[in-house]
């Protein structure tokens, strides 16, 4: 096999509950990956930016992003890309959230800016 294959540090067999970061990926991918999953409603990261685009894939819920100064209801079914160097945050909705975060860089380079 010519590809590589990275199983879940919890040891799942499965893509429920699946709350992980990935960085320097093999293969020279030049991506990190969040995987994020919460039924919270609320959640998610102060405002801050990256050196680079960051892809949100939306698989479940919802969340409100702030993307420089527009707020942007992201929902299931969507992908949301923020270009890079440009301040962001998210606020997760109602019936919670679940998404693939994919950052155009092998390491997080993350300004926190509040």
């Amino acid at each position: 096999m010519d590809g590589f294959v990275i199983n879940r540090e919890d040891g799942r067999a499965d893509g429920e509950d699946w709350e992980q970061n990935y960085e320097e990926l093999p293969g020279n991918a030049s991506i990190s990956i969040i995987l994020e999953s919460t039924t919270k409603e609320g959640t998610g990261p102060r405002l801050h930016k990256h050196p680079y685009a960051e892809t949100f894939i939306i698989r479940r819920g919802s969340a409100t992003f702030t993307i420089g100064d527009e707020q942007v209801v992201g929902t299931a079914g969507q992908v949301l890309v923020v270009p890079a160097d440009t301040p962001h945050k998210f606020r997760t909705g109602p019936q919670g959230y679940e998404a693939v975060h994919i950052h155009a860089g092998s390491k997080f380079e993350t300004e926190w800016l509040e």
